[in-house]
């Protein structure tokens, strides 16, 4: 684990050159014991895959001040224990070639049918490892037999609900952006409302699974007048 400077208001804590479940949890550990002793002039934490970014005010603490507190809240990191997760469902419509564009493409490229595409995507249990790029994005890590080489030309636009794979990583684009990430379907969730109480639907953490939809029901679920469009599962 090492602490550097990220200009004058932040650090970051890093612990590994890696990405995995096991790094991720320190860092999320990390994030909660913050909040949990409120440690004096933060206002912020960013987790990633392997650091936490932290915020601070100058002038209720320094760097040195705010390293020396975080140094025994680090090595607590491997044995914290943090609250039980979340277990959110998302409705995903792979059906409809409108809305999962890039599916039978991709099961060509992974030399598998779209059915053996949809069959692991929904069979599995997805880490939000942190949430990014634009708000609302969750990185989140995919079946080994689903990686795949992103886009050799990224899109300049990608629609809001978009659930997509690229890499080794499975996303949600929140909103119309750019990317490179091949779209298996998409969910008439809001993975960003900026009017809701908690404008982020997902956060780090949370762990995730789809659950396959009809048109008819993509369209049903799109038409509510609930933030989320449809329901979420949460244990």
């Amino acid at each position: 684990m090492r602490v550097v400077p990220a200009g004058d208001l932040a650090l970051s804590v890093e612990f590994a050159e890696e990405i995995s479940v096991e790094t991720n949890t320190r860092v999320r550990a990390l994030e909660y014991l913050i909040q949990q002793k409120g440690v004096p002039g933060v206002v912020e934490t960013v987790p990633g895959y392997r650091a936490l970014l932290v915020y601070y005010d100058p002038s209720a603490t320094s760097y040195d001040a705010l390293c020396d507190a975080l140094q025994p809240l680090a090595a607590q990191t491997e044995s914290a224990a943090l609250p039980p997760p979340r277990h959110i469902e998302i409705p995903c419509c792979y059906e409809d070639p409108e809305l999962g564009f890039d599916l039978v493409k991709a099961a060509e490229r992974l030399s598998l049918s779209p059915d053996e595409v949809v069959r692991l995507h929904t069979g599995f249990e997805y880490l939000v490892y942190f949430v990014g790029f634009v708000p609302g994005l969750p990185y989140m890590d995919l079946p080994e037999r689903l990686t795949i080489k992103r886009l050799d030309t990224p899109r300049t636009k990608t629609p809001p609900g978009s659930v997509s794979i690229g890499g080794a990583q499975c996303c949600i684009y929140p909103l119309d952006s750019p990317g490179g990430f091949w779209v298996l379907g998409r969910t008439p969730l809001k993975l960003y409302d900026p009017g809701a109480s908690e404008p982020v639907l997902l956060r780090s953490g949370d762990r995730v699974r789809y659950r396959a939809i009809s048109r008819a029901e993509f369209d049903e679920l799109a038409g509510s007048p609930a933030r989320s469009g449809g329901e979420v599962k949460r244990d």
